[in-house]
């Protein structure tokens, strides 16, 4: 349940429309509802605007489509469902709890959406240096638009053809909250940063050769960004980089 829906809930008992048992028996699986393998946070979405995301990684198809029946059954909710890092196999069971699912294979991430409202007061941006970031960028951008944000994308513009980026000013500036992201050197950040007055939340994917170390040299230079308006995430954290940006775009 998210604050409109438990307001809702207690103006009926007020009005008379539902009595104190069955309002009772509505919030009993609040905060969380036990089932042996997880313990499933009903709760999250009054606390954090959404609802509890599902990391499909190290879960089995059959919990993690356990833990969907059992958030879809919350039949006082109508948050929207979001797994990540999730494969074909998982998809084939989650499908089998709700019709409604959609599975995006680039990115692993699995949806099923139960309405899904604008709460973010403009728009965030994701943007990738290249094509081999898109993986990343998507999982980013279907995260941002599940928590209720209006989300654009801007791909492959990284600072090996600058221009690319530039010819795209107007919707660098025009946005409230930037994700970017890059793996190789993860010089695109500070080109952004360096071009816009908003929060730049990078992210570094292990797109690169070896001495990338997966991702650890474009941790190292974002971190290190000249850029005051830029922060950093872990590497290939898309889903987090949403998560904040969908904060602050709430704010």
């Amino acid at each position: 349940m998210n604050e409109p829906e438990i307001r809702k809930l207690l103006e009926a008992v007020r009005s008379g429309e539902l009595d104190v048992s069955e309002a009772t028996a509505r919030l009993k699986d609040l905060p969380f509802e036990d089932i042996d393998f997880a313990k499933v946070d009903h709760h999250r979405a009054l606390r954090q605007g959404y609802a509890e995301v599902i990391f499909g990684k190290g879960k089995t198809p059959s919990q993690v489509a356990e833990i969907v029946r059992t958030m879809v059954r919350h039949k006082d909710s109508r948050q929207s469902i979001l797994v990540t890092r999730a494969d074909a196999k998982t998809y084939s069971a989650v499908k089998r709890v709700s019709r409604n699912a959609k599975y995006y294979s680039g990115s692993g991430v699995i949806t099923v959406e139960r309405g899904r409202e604008i709460t973010g007061k403009g728009t965030i941006l994701i943007v990738s240096a290249g094509t081999s970031d898109i993986p990343v960028a998507e999982e980013a951008l279907l995260t941002a638009r599940m928590m209720g944000n209006r989300a654009e994308h801007l791909y492959d513009v990284g600072v090996a053809g600058i221009h690319r980026l530039l010819e795209h000013r107007s919707m660098l500036t025009g946005a409230r909250v930037i994700i970017c992201i890059a793996g190789m050197e993860g010089a695109l950040p500070s080109v952004v940063g360096g071009l816009v007055g908003v929060p730049v939340i990078a992210v570094p994917t292990s797109t690169g050769y070896g001495a990338s170390f997966g991702g650890v040299a474009a941790l190292l230079g974002m971190l290190n960004s000249c850029a005051s308006n830029v922060t950093v995430v872990n590497i290939d954290n898309g889903f987090g980089a949403a998560c904040v940006a969908s904060c602050i775009n709430r704010l």
